[in-house]
């Protein structure tokens, strides 16, 4: 098959992937309402999980197919963009992010361990179930202690929830559209990890690098478009909350999913090598402007975009 056409599969799947996600989760919203579930629990989710979407359920069919080097790349490269790439859109269109004490600041150290927990553990060359069980443990850790900061999930969401009552009609409808959303998801996902695979095949390319640089792009446009738009509303904290929160899920949902169900064996660990090196550099950098004066400023989301642009260089630079 020309390569093409696994481009054009690509980019539908992607499509697909995003929009059944934003459907998924709007009908859950919806659904929530009708069965008046606690405020805090729906808005949580909205923040949190809808922008890894995609990668979960990559990570989960990528599993499937016996290639969760795939899903390890994607969310290595997942969590470079997250801190670097969309960071820095977000920072140009808000012209700068404050680093609330009150918001970020208490979960910055909770988002460089879950980072670098993955990095960690592969240490003996293999990701096994154990490991992925390590990593949702520490998810629950998160969880709990998010569970006391209500106040930062409710502010943005908590209005919208509160509008009137949905006719049980229209209730079932959603819940329709719900089931229709999850199986365009799981379609579209194996799309994504089918085409990234022959895609990998036909350039002699590895999945692990694939999925740090192609699919990782792919999959991170929820995260940056929830950046956009958060900036342009005015909501400047929820765009470094919402990134923080999808680098600690990607780290410890999806990957302790993934590996649940097909633990990876490393033969070739330069493959992983400048993933693991820019990870660290990325988590670092930004920590540290977070940490200093409080204010990710231009020029400093300048320099994080500098150090996205050299980890696709230093993939070029990989002996396979």
């Amino acid at each position: 098959m020309h390569i093409l056409v696994y481009i054009l599969i690509f980019i539908a799947s992607c499509f697909v992937l995003i929009k059944s996600g934003t459907l998924l989760v709007k009908s859950l919203v919806k659904i929530a309402k009708f069965l008046q579930w606690n405020e805090f629990f729906v808005s949580f989710i909205l923040v949190s999980f809808v922008t890894t979407i995609p990668e979960f359920f990559i990570g989960v069919i990528s599993a499937i197919n016996g290639e969760p080097e795939l899903s390890f790349g994607n969310i290595l490269g997942s969590n470079i963009i997250n801190l670097t790439l969309a960071v820095a859109i977000g920072v140009f269109v808000a012209r700068g992010i404050e680093c609330k004490k009150s918001v970020i600041l208490p979960n910055l150290n909770y988002m460089a361990i879950a980072m670098l927990l993955p990095v960690i553990l592969m240490v003996d060359r293999n990701l096994s179930r154990v490991d992925g069980f390590i990593l949702l443990v520490f998810l629950f850790i998160y969880l709990f202690q998010l569970f006391y900061q209500k106040q930062r999930f409710s502010k943005a969401f908590i209005d919208g929830l509160r509008e009137g009552s949905l006719p049980f009609r229209s209730f079932l409808r959603e819940i329709f559209l719900f089931f229709g959303a999850g199986f365009l998801i799981l379609l579209s996902a194996q799309g994504i990890v089918w085409s990234a695979s022959s895609f990998s095949k036909l350039i002699f390319w590895p999945l692990a690098i694939v999925g740090s640089i192609i699919v990782a792009l792919g999959t991170n446009l929820p995260e940056i478009t929830f950046g956009v738009k958060s900036a342009l509303m005015g909501h400047k904290d929820m765009i470094l909350g919402d990134l923080i929160g999808a680098v600690v899920v990607n780290s410890t949902l999806v990957l302790g999913t993934t590996f649940l169900i097909s633990p990876l064996k490393i033969t070739n660990f330069s493959i992983y090598l400048p993933g693991i090196i820019f990870s660290i550099i990325s988590v670092l950098f930004f920590l540290f402007f977070a940490r200093t004066a409080r204010k990710i400023s231009i020029k400093e989301a300048l320099f994080l975009l500098t150090i996205y642009f050299a980890f696709i260089a230093s993939q070029s630079m990989v002996k396979f």
